[in-house]
C-alpha cells in the first residue's frame, strides 16, 4: 500500500461533522433524591456558532474549526485547513449528505477524498459521540456571551486525551474494516 500513496504518506480514516452551540441552555436528564424537582435557570437566546470537526477513530486525533454559518463557503475553508492540517497524508473521510458537503462549488483538496454515508443515519458517524460529550459538559450551565461559551468549547477539547476520543469514536466495525484492510495490504 505504500507504494500506491507515494514515500511518506499515510492513509487514514477520518469522520466528520458540525454541531452547533449556543447559548440556549443544554438540558437533560439529572439524578436527584426521590420527591425532589431539579431547577435549573434556563435561557433561551438563539445566538450561535459551529463547530465544524473531524476524528480519527483509531489514533483518537481530531481536528476542529468553528465558523459562523453551516454553509458551503465555510465547508470549503475547512477543507482547505484540514487538507493543509494533514500534510502529505491521504484521507477518507465519511460525512452525512448535508447539502454543504455535496455542492457542485466545492472544489475537494486532492489529499481528501468524501465516503457519503446514507442518508438519516447520523448513528454510523462517530462523531457524533464527541458532539454529544462536549454537550453534555454543559448540560444544565449558562454562559453569557459566545465568547464564554467558545473559551469553555476550546479548553473541553484541548483536555481531551486521544485515547478518551478513541474510545467512544472507534465503534467496531470501523476497527475491524481497518483491520482487515491492513492484512490485505500487508499481505500483497
Amino acid at each position: 500500500m505504500q507504494n500506491l500513496l507515494g514515500q511518506g504518506k499515510r492513509l487514514r480514516y477520518l469522520c466528520q461533522d458540525e454541531t452547533r452551540l449556543g447559548l440556549k441552555t443544554e438540558t437533560g436528564r439529572v439524578i436527584t433524591a426521590r420527591g425532589t424537582k431539579p431547577i435549573v435557570s434556563v435561557q433561551w437566546p438563539r445566538v450561535a456558532f459551529w463547530l465544524y470537526g473531524v476524528v480519527e477513530p483509531l489514533r483518537g486525533w481530531h481536528f476542529c474549526q468553528e465558523y459562523s454559518h453551516l454553509n458551503s463557503e465555510n465547508f470549503q475553508k475547512f477543507l482547505n485547513a484540514l487538507s493543509q492540517e494533514l500534510g502529505d497524508d491521504i484521507a477518507l473521510i465519511q460525512m452525512d449528505q448535508a447539502s454543504a458537503h455535496q455542492a457542485l462549488g466545492l472544489s475537494w483538496p486532492e489529499n481528501l477524498l468524501p465516503i457519503f454515508q446514507p442518508s438519516h443515519s447520523p448513528q454510523l458517524n462517530p462523531i457524533e459521540r464527541l458532539w454529544q460529550f462536549i454537550k453534555r459538559q454543559f448540560k444544565g450551565k449558562n454562559f453569557l456571551n459566545l465568547q464564554e461559551l467558545r473559551q469553555r468549547v476550546q479548553n473541553e477539547l484541548a483536555q481531551m486525551s486521544c485515547e478518551l476520543i478513541s474510545s467512544f469514536t472507534s465503534y467496531d466495525f470501523i476497527l475491524e474494516a481497518l483491520f482487515h484492510e491492513a492484512l490485505f495490504y500487508a499481505s500483497s
